[in-house]
Parts: structure tokens; sequence; C-alpha cells
């Protein structure tokens, strides 16, 4: 007989190839229970649903499941299902990261980085909000997983110098006290040198997971910030052709007070809770701490110093991200008329704007022009280097997330033309009972918990569909719960699994899992807070919340189009 523990591990390894097998044969019933092609999308949307939670195939294979099963199983023809996968909104994306990429090249980040802790000094408190702004601004121009792997090696490094190696400060973590409580002053000595290595431990714990988490929440600010906020544009370019409210510059003007709000009261939860915002450290052993945070100041000015002077390309970078930046931004910003009135109506669109300033990176050059060169015969014949060659851009964009947004794009497609969406939402109409402002807090609240286990991308991807087909059965502005749910699968701050930066900084062996829920929790509760206060306030004026939208009609077009049909068969044949 098989011993059961080696048994139940033999299933944890098999356990991706189980649910690759056995999801499709459980969600079978569906077929026959649910109507015919609202059964079948459903079926394909909740297998890609345990797919993505489970990770059992790759996210992005997972991702193009609808190319397989919508045109086979009859839901959707190929030529409507495979052009959702390179949307403009796709490529808004892809040149969001392709200017990453650019900045990454030459360095800029770490400049830009060091920079700010030049500024905001070496106090703990201070330094981790230097950590914070810096993780936050990156993350709206890089991916939130590159910004908290280079920032980690560069807190690493003021933290070894500001408390000495990590090692010895485990080791006088340790209590050493005497069992007999002899040697007096000798154990006093220790108590302190213990007590001070474990306010020290806390401070590099506060520094560690201020990262990653402030890299999630500036990851919210710009729409190519992260990929939910690109397929919140998305679906509503699917469900509502109608609807222009959202674009980069508007999503900006919402959604940047929103995150400096949020990483203020994240900064104070942090440093209050690791020890950073502590009395203690203004009176007690005042030389020794000079001396470390001289040593720790050291270690930036030098970093910064090995840079040395701005290149030409960085300043080329700066000055084409600069152009990227306020070109998106003004494009049509809703509340002033954009640059996008000197062209056709509706030509012009942020993706428009995103393709044409990467484009440049790739023929831009990396050295300084000289005309001397062309008339010094003696001056060397070097080849021309742009600021992005090709073979970089494509090392370093993540085309999985580019497919994952196309299969969140042909799920949505689906779920309007077979019906599901007005299906599920007739199912919904329970909830019309809950106040609005109640519902935002709990859909915020909802998909802040589910995304904690899973990636943020699917989450949404699952969700908004339904979110929207809710918002027009209760008769809410669709925007009043789709906006606060995007902005909430953003906060997965509770478990080293939830999104890659948490993996990076909890791979770095200084963090428990306890650390990570304990802080976290309350994140997520300031998060939500957050949300709702910004949809209430300038959210509701910037975007017409407290109205139903002409454009949120046609949804319901097709449905009451048929229902008109048969009262007016009915009245002729009556």
């Amino acid at each position: 007989t098989m011993d059961p523990a080696k048994f139940s591990r033999k299933l944890w390894s098999a356990r991706k190839q189980l649910i690759l097998m056995l999801a499709p044969l459980l969600l079978l019933p569906l077929l026959f229970i649910v109507p015919p092609k609202e059964g079948k999308c459903l079926y394909v949307v909740l297998l890609m649903a345990v797919y993505w939670c489970t990770e059992a195939l790759p996210l992005a294979v997972t991702a193009m499941l609808p190319v397989c099963l919508f045109p086979t199983m009859g839901i959707l023809p190929s030529k409507k299902v495979c052009p959702q996968y390179f949307l403009e909104t796709n490529f808004l994306f892809l040149s969001g990261l392709v200017m990453a990429s650019a900045i990454e090249e030459w360095g800029l980040h770490r400049r830009i980085a060091l920079k700010v802790l030049k500024i905001v000094g070496v106090k703990p408190a201070w330094l981790i909000l230097g950590m914070m702004i810096t993780s936050s601004f990156l993350s709206m121009w890089l991916s939130n997983t590159a910004t908290t792997a280079m920032m980690l090696p560069i807190a690493n490094a003021i933290l070894e110098s500001l408390f000495g190696n990590l090692e010895t400060l485990k080791e006088n973590c340790k209590d050493k006290s005497d069992p007999e409580g002899g040697w007096g002053e000798i154990h006093i000595n220790l108590e302190e040198v213990r007590r001070e290595a474990e306010y020290q431990m806390k401070v590099w714990k506060g520094f560690l997971i201020s990262i990653p988490y402030a890299a999630s929440i500036g990851g919210t600010a710009t729409l190519t910030g992260t990929a939910p906020n690109l397929i919140l544009v998305g679906q509503l370019k699917s469900y509502f052709p109608e609807c222009d409210l959202i674009n980069f510059g508007s999503w900006f003007v919402f959604a940047f007070p929103l995150m400096l709000l949020f990483l203020i009261l994240g900064w104070i939860w942090i440093a209050f809770l690791y020890g950073g915002l502590n009395t203690r450290y203004l009176c007690v052993k005042h030389d020794e701490r000079a001396a470390a945070e001289a040593k720790a100041k050291a270690v930036i000015d030098e970093d910064y110093k090995k840079l040395g002077p701005i290149k030409f390309a960085e300043g080329s970078i700066t000055f084409l991200f600069i152009i990227f930046a306020v070109l998106l931004f003004t494009r049509d910003p809703k509340f002033v008329t954009g640059w996008s009135v000197f062209f056709t109506k509706g030509y012009v669109s942020d993706a428009v704007t995103g393709v044409i300033i990467i484009s440049i990176l790739f023929f831009f050059p990396s050295q300084c022009p000289s005309l001397r060169w062309w008339f010094d015969s003696r001056a060397s014949i070097t080849p021309y280097v742009p600021l992005l060659s090709w073979r970089k851009a494509q090392e370093s964009v993540p085309w999985n997330i580019i497919l994952l947004l196309g299969g969140g794009f042909a799920m949505a497609k689906g779920c309007e033309e077979s019906g599901l969406a007005v299906w599920i939402g007739n199912h919904l109409q329970p909830l019309a009972q809950v106040p609005p402002a109640v519902a935002v807090i709990l859909i915020t609240a909802f998909i802040a918990c589910f995304t904690e286990f899973a990636s943020n991308t699917a989450t949404i991807i699952i969700f908004l569909p339904v979110i929207a087909e809710l918002a027009i059965r209760v008769n809410v502005n669709p925007l009043y719960f789709m906006i606060p749910a995007t902005t909430g699968c953003s906060y997965a701050f509770m478990l080293p699994v939830s999104t890659p930066p948490n993996s990076i900084a909890f791979a770095s062996g200084h963090l428990m899992v306890k650390d990570m829920v304990k802080t976290g929790f309350v994140m997520n509760i300031l998060g939500i807070l957050c949300v709702s206060l910004a949809m209430n306030t300038w959210g509701l004026h910037m975007f017409n919340l407290h109205i139903y939208p002409e454009w949120a009609r046609p949804l319901n077009a097709s449905s009451a189009t048929v229902a008109t049909h048969a009262i007016v068969t009915m009245n002729m044949t009556g």
C-alpha cells in the first residue's frame, strides 16, 4: 500500500496536469444548464479563469484559448476573434514598453533614483519616502517588476552602509542574556545592542517592503503604467463605442492625485510600523547614528559620481521621454482642448502618439552628431548606434503581457456577442438594492482580495464585463463601478505571490509572509478608502458620474430591439 503522505506529494507534483484535464470535464454541465450560446461562452470564460488562477498553463497560452475555442464552439468566427489580439490599446502599451526599454538601456532610471535619494537625505523615514517616491514615479513609465528589480540593490547598498552586515544584525537580534541574571552592566549593554539591532532589522524590512508597494501604487497613475488600465480602455471601446472619456490625459488627471494620496498614507503606515517615525531615533546615540548616516550619504554620492556627467544619449532619452509624456497628456485631456483638434476627428489616438515617438528612438543617434567628422580625414569610422536597437526592444518587451491583453479583449468580445454579459446582468438584479457608494467599496474590496491570488490582468479581464453589466442593471454610470475595480486590482499587497514585485522583494530572504500580511492588510484598507474618496469627489465631477450617460445605452439595444419586435408581433397577431 502506498503511504498517504507520499501519495499526496505525488498529487501535488502533478496538480497542474490534473487541473488541465479535470477542469474541462467538471465544467461540462454548464453547457446543459445555461442557454446554448451563453452557456458555451461561460464554459470558455470559466475554463480560462481556472487556468489563469492556478497557472496550469502559462498565462499567455491560456490567453490564446479564445482563438481555439470561440470559432470551434460556434461562439464567434475567427475573423472577429483574432483582430482583438492587437487593438490600438496594445500599440499604446507596446509604445510604453519600448520607451521603458530605452530608459533602461542607457541607465537613466538609475540616475533619477540616486538623484531623488540625494535630495531626501538618509534619515530612515525620509529614505523610505525617497524610495517610495522614486519607485512610484519610475513604475508610472517602466514596468512595476523592472522598477522593483532596480531599486532593491540600491536599497540594500544604502542599508548596509547604515546598519552594517545583515548577518551580524540577525545575530545581534538573538537574546544572549545570562540565564542566572549575572554580569550586571554587560547584561544591560547586551540588551541595548539587541534592542538596537531589532530596531534596525525593522527599518530594513520597512525599506524592502516599501519598494514593491510603491511600484504597484505608481503603476495606477498612467494608462501605460499597468496592463489593467489598458484593459479598461479596450473593454470600454468594445462595450461602449461612443464613450471617449478615458484617454491618457484624463486618466492621469484622475489617477495621479489618487496615487499621491495613497502613497503618502502608505508611507505614514510603513514608517510608523517599521520604526522610521520613531522618536528614539532623534535622541539616542546621536554620534553613532550620525556616522552611519554620513556613510550612507557617501554611498549614494559615490554611486551617483560613478555615473559621470549626463551623456548625450541620456539627455536625448530624457527629451524624447518628456515629449512622449506631454503629447500623450495634451492630446485630448477633456478639461481643455487638446492638440488632436488639428486632425480629423477620431483619427488620432494615444496609440498613434506613442508609436510616432518610439519610432524616433530607432534612428536618433546615441552620440552627438558632428559636422567636423565629415571633413576630418583622420577621424575614425565608428558604426552608427541609434538610441535603441530592435534586438534590445525585442528582448525587453514582455510579449506574453501583450497576448494576455489580447486574450482579455477577445474574451470581452465573446461575452458581448454571445449575450453572456446580458445573461449575467439578469442574475445580478438583487444587487440593485445596494447603494452605489457602498457598491464601489464592495467592488474594490472584492477585486483587491481576488487579485491577491490571481494575476491582476487576469482578474480584471474576468470581472470587468460583469461589472459593466451590473452598472447598467442598477442604472449607474458604468465608469462609477469600472474605474474602482481597475484601480483596486493593482492593490495586491498581502502575499508574496500576489504580484511579481512582491515576489522579488520576498525572494531577498529578509521578509516573512506575516510581515507582508500585516502591512498589506492595512494597505488594502487604505487603498479601498482612497479609491472611494476619489470616485465620490473629483472623479464624480471629472467623468459626470452622477448622471447615466447616453453612451451606455447601446449595449442593451440588441435585446431591446428583440423585445420591441416581440411586442409588435404580439399586437399584430392580437
